[in-house]
């Protein structure tokens, strides 16, 4: 049987499964088990790989034959996918690449068991300033305060502001408070001239966007 190792060099790491991936990260299994069948295991005892790479400290050490440094280099390895596509986001104008925005709001915020607000800031080619998580809440609600969100946008000197948040129970449909949330947010913005471009709702399973949705009250496209 090819090993992950060899696998990857002779095909590259696309042909690999999620659980011959992450088998490269733990090196060797435990008695009885292979490090690929130690893989799929973890992978089907937190239910995704998301779910996985989410994971406490407390969590994962609970598994048979997981310990504290595995864990530190299966996040290492996450983080780094997260800060590579922030930097493409900070590179292009998120127009040019729908998708990766999506992917990016999905790895940074889809998983987290509690409410985040997150703003990201545009400049005028609406390339990524920052990313910031701006408001944290409970799992049901999070406070946010759009004159905090206006002095932000400001001090970056952003032009353009896209804002994010995750729903930990699992659907990524907008409540109406995220409606009234969106338009009183839009219309402070306008007064500083600074557009809002999106409101997007990350789930574990799940993406919306108000701007897709038709549900922003202008339409912004990159000149």
């Amino acid at each position: 049987m090819e090993q992950p190792r060899e696998k990857l060099r002779a095909l590259g790491a696309q042909a690999l499964t999620d659980a011959e991936l992450l088998a490269i990260f733990l090196r060797v299994g435990i008695k009885g088990k292979t490090a690929v069948a130690l893989a799929k295991d973890l992978i089907h005892q937190f239910g995704s790989l998301p779910r996985l790479m989410s994971c406490t400290p407390e969590e994962f050490v609970s598994i048979q034959g997981m310990g504290l440094s595995k864990w530190a280099q299966i996040q290492a390895a996450y983080e780094l996918v997260k800060r590579s596509l922030e930097e493409g986001l900070a590179q292009d104008s998120i127009f040019s690449s729908p998708a990766k925005v999506k992917e990016y709001l999905q790895a940074k915020i889809g998983r987290l068991p509690h409410e985040v607000f997150l703003c990201l800031y545009l400049d005028s080619r609406f390339r990524l300033i920052e990313c910031q998580e701006l408001f944290r809440g409970s799992i049901t609600q999070t406070a946010v305060y759009p004159r905090e969100i206006l002095k932000e946008a400001l001090s970056r000197n952003a032009s353009a502001l896209i804002v994010a948040h995750n729903h930990p129970s699992g659907s990524p449909l907008p409540s109406r408070a995220d409606q009234e949330l969106t338009k009183t947010l839009s219309s402070a913005l306008q007064l500083v001239d600074i557009p809002l471009l999106d409101h997007c709702i990350v789930s574990g399973s799940g993406f919306f966007s108000f701007l897709e949705a038709g549900l922003m009250n202008d339409s912004y496209t990159d000149e």
